[in-house]
């Protein structure tokens, strides 16, 4: 077989598109919407930017590199290679996104249908998230069917639901758009941008190429162009379903400001608004598109991880891997969301620059002859300043460095990573380039 059917490819289009659709994804847009009033479609394209344009970019990446993670990032050096890789798997893993995924679920899906003490109490978030968990682990417990499980059964539901939402609000929308938030007014571009950070799912990209790419082989494609190729359509599927969710929930969330005023986060602008438009039947059917894509998004992260530690640690089987992974989620989502988010917001903001600098530099390679020094160099210029931004979120207080990085273009924009790593690529090049010539 030298390609896939159509049908097939849709498949894995939908599930690639399932996988990513996490509760973040469905909350984040409304909260942009809301607060960026009249500019919501600048901010919207500096979101689209970063939420499905770079995801989109990673994945080719991976399928470009034959699948593997640490074959991308063992450009730079087998050193970065391993602790990259391991950072990355872990970070939006068994530490922080396998577990939101559980806690986010719970938060939106089971919570508003719960008492006031029994919400208090933390026997109902252990025994939900050991439900969605044992459901995790039997849906990822044999990779093989993932595609007819998410892609061919799950994502249709999520789509019908998250259709009815949208049409509903689109036809007969809450009220007009208005107002402007004060950190929209200036800069609504880049602030869409960093919007989309939120979602990780450049990060998350990264860790599921590997699924995409072994769903293609175990269909007997081989060839890496062809592989290129079919996930590269894969991915256009996936993205231009996110484009239009993302658009739909940048509009609702833009037009529900004088029936709902402005609140605090996207979840209870999603469901205000989809309470607003179906009454309780909305509450209903948001608690099953969050659940729906919490637990579609775990699966796909609970596999990737599996596929990538059994090659770590080959003497543990794929079921047993999944069962540690899955188990390891329970513990950590148990410490509950707002933890979770505290615990982990400073090291995907740490690392989020750096996964976009690899991910451009890929496609760059052959330009500049896939000198190390060049991923070193921009890779350092970009890390520099990421790290502190990560340090920044937590109660250290950097004053003294923000006053000097305050000189650097971007930075007050919050993308003041990207032309230090530009000229540290650029040094890397002639350093590189000096090397070659002696």
């Amino acid at each position: 077989m030298n390609t896939l059917s159509t049908k097939e490819v849709v498949a894995i289009g939908l599930m690639t598109f399932a996988l990513f659709l996490g509760a973040g994804n469905l909350i984040f847009p409304p909260a942009m919407g809301q607060a960026a009033g009249e500019n919501v479609w600048l901010s919207t394209i500096g979101f689209l930017i970063t939420g499905v344009g770079l995801p989109l970019l990673a994945i080719i990446a991976i399928a470009r590199t034959g699948g593997n993670l640490q074959n991308l990032s063992n450009r730079v050096h087998p050193l970065f290679g391993v602790i990259f890789t391991l950072t990355m798997y872990l970070a939006i893993g068994p530490f922080f996104g396998i577990p939101r995924t559980g806690t986010v679920a719970y938060e939106i899906g089971a919570a508003p249908f719960l008492s006031s003490s029994l919400v208090t109490s933390n026997m109902p978030l252990f025994f939900y998230t050991v439900i969605f968990f044992g459901l995790t682990f039997w849906l990822a417990l044999n990779p093989t069917k993932l595609v007819d499980r998410v892609g061919k059964l799950l994502t249709p539901i999520l789509l019908f639901i998250i259709t009815l939402l949208a049409v509903k609000g689109v036809v007969t929308p809450l009220g007009a758009i208005e107002g402007i938030a004060p950190e929209y007014e200036s800069a609504p571009f880049f602030k869409g941008f960093l919007d989309g950070y939120l979602t990780m799912d450049t990060i998350a990209a990264l860790v599921f190429g590997i699924v995409i790419v072994s769903r293609i082989t175990e269909r007997g494609i081989t060839d890496r162009r062809t592989i290129t190729s079919l996930t590269v359509k894969a991915g256009i599927i996936a993205g231009t379903g996110l484009a239009l969710v993302y658009l739909v929930l940048a509009y609702l969330g833009a037009s529900s400001v004088s029936k709902l005023g402005m609140l605090d986060n996207g979840g209870a602008i999603l469901s205000g608004t989809a309470h607003e438009l179906f009454g309780i039947l909305g509450t209903i059917l948001l608690a099953l598109v969050i659940t729906l894509a919490c637990l579609t998004t775990s699966v796909g992260l609970v596999s990737a991880c599996g596929e990538y530690f059994i090659k770590l640690l080959p003497r543990l089987s794929y079921p047993v891997v999944v069962l540690i992974i899955c188990l390891f989620s329970l513990t950590m989502a148990n410490m509950g969301l707002t933890q979770l988010i505290s615990f982990s917001l400073p090291v995907l903001i740490a690392i989020y620059p750096i996964a976009i600098v690899l991910i451009v530099l890929s496609f760059l390679h052959k330009s500049f002859k896939g000198m190390p020094q060049v991923y070193g160099g921009a890779l350092i210029g970009a890390g520099v300043i990421s790290i502190v931004d990560g340090l920044n979120v937590t109660p250290l207080q950097l004053n003294y460095i923000n006053s000097l990085y305050s000189y650097i273009p971007l930075y007050s924009e919050g993308v003041g990573w990207l032309i230090p790593a530009i000229v540290g690529g650029v040094i890397g090049y002639f350093s590189g380039g000096s090397k070659l010539n002696k």
